[in-house]
């Protein structure tokens, strides 16, 4: 468990500093809207976005994989 945590926070800290290191102001567009945002808070909300699918995706399956 402590493994889990040590290396849990390994990834994050990499994945801030690249965040960090990558703040340009870019352009998203989508159909008929534009938006500009920096490139680290479209990562930091990927990321984040992706911890909390893959917890939940993870949840599910153990709760679905008990009631069988």
């Amino acid at each position: 468990m402590k493994n889990k945590i040590m290396i849990s926070i390994i990834l994050v800290s990499f994945a801030l500093i690249f965040i960090i290191q990558n703040f340009a102001v870019i352009d998203i567009r989508f159909l008929f809207w534009t938006l500009s945002v920096s490139s680290a808070l479209l990562m930091f909300s990927l990321l984040l976005t992706g911890l909390i699918l893959g917890w939940s995706l993870h949840g599910y399956s153990m709760h679905r994989s008990k009631n069988k």
